[in-house]
């Protein structure tokens, strides 16, 4: 825990200022109210489902957000312009991209693969969607990784080199009676665990218990992804080019990602997207989000399947 008290305060005396900070924030504010009150994401993007148009719009957003907070940098001048070369809009342009593609990717293979059997619709169209984004974001960074200079020294993060998980699982302790808690609620119940219809162990052959695991192994590597593309690439990545700038334009993009979902996600995803971005910049891995992220998704996974039993 002092590592990660030791790293937010460095990065604060380092990064803050009140004109950027305040800027920022003004801009989510208008952002994030704009969103609920139109409905973009619900009302306007996805009504596109299914159509190449949603790639698009998906693109549009993520490109707003990110460099909108792009240019609050460069007009309070914690960015340069020499700052902004190609290198910088190849590695940020091509991140967009990923982005944008997931959403759409992730339910038409879920819905391609849901086809394949009648009888295994839910099953197959859920692990699909969760095992989609090892396509549509895994293999493109790989792709990069490979063959595009300037690179960090590790795959964005993705090493276990001095990674010590000891303050995560303190974490994981303190948040285990709160989860407990919210397991008794109505509301938790409605949302987890998130495989949300009767496991097919009759027509697999398989146990619940196995078939449980195997979903939330896919669901896992969905957070993995996240934690890839955010903490890895829009961070560790890009801050081979522009240093600890690349924090704030990454989390108010992280912040879009979640609108569709409650006001309250979409706020603490400012707060979760800053402190994560501050660990993997300092600690140069992602596996500090990793473990905070996924455990946490676990945790809630694992108390609301023991409430209603393994159906």
């Amino acid at each position: 825990m002092k590592k990660i008290i030791h790293y937010l305060l460095t990065h604060i005396r380092r990064d803050f200022t009140l004109k950027t900070y305040g800027l920022v924030t003004l801009f989510l504010i208008v952002s994030v109210s704009f969103n609920y009150y139109v409905d973009l994401e619900d009302s306007i993007i996805d009504s596109y489902v299914g159509r190449p148009q949603r790639y698009l719009w998906y693109f549009l957003l993520y490109s707003f957000s990110y460099y909108g907070t792009i240019g609050i940098l460069r007009i309070t001048g914690q960015l340069s312009e020499k700052s902004l070369d190609k290198n910088f809009w190849v590695y940020s342009l091509f991140g967009m991209l990923v982005l944008s593609i997931e959403p759409e990717f992730s339910y038409s293979i879920g819905s391609y693969v849901s086809k394949l059997d009648s009888s295994l619709y839910y099953w197959n169209y859920k692990l699909a969607h969760e095992l989609a984004p090892l396509i549509c974001t895994l293999i493109p960074l790989v792709l990069f990784y490979a063959y595009y200079r300037p690179r960090p020294e590790t795959f964005y993060g993705l090493t276990f080199h001095k990674v010590d998980l000891k303050p995560y699982f303190i974490m994981w302790l303190i948040m285990i009676p709160p989860i407990i808690w919210a397991s008794f609620q109505p509301d938790f119940l409605a949302t987890y665990p998130t495989y949300r219809s009767p496991l097919p162990d009759e027509q697999l052959g398989l146990p619940k218990g196995i078939l449980a695991f195997i979903y939330e192994l896919a669901y896992g590597s969905a957070f993995v992804m996240t934690e890839l593309i955010f903490r890895g690439f829009l961070v560790i990545g890009i801050a081979v080019i522009i240093g600890k700038e690349a924090i704030l334009p990454m989390v108010v993009t992280y912040a879009f990602l979640h609108f569709g979902k409650p006001l309250g996600e979409t706020i603490g995803a400012i707060f979760g997207g800053y402190i994560l971005g501050v660990i993997a910049l300092y600690s140069r891995n992602i596996w500090g989000g990793v473990a905070i992220h996924l455990g946490v998704a676990w945790l809630m996974e694992i108390a609301a399947w023991i409430q209603k039993g393994l159906k």
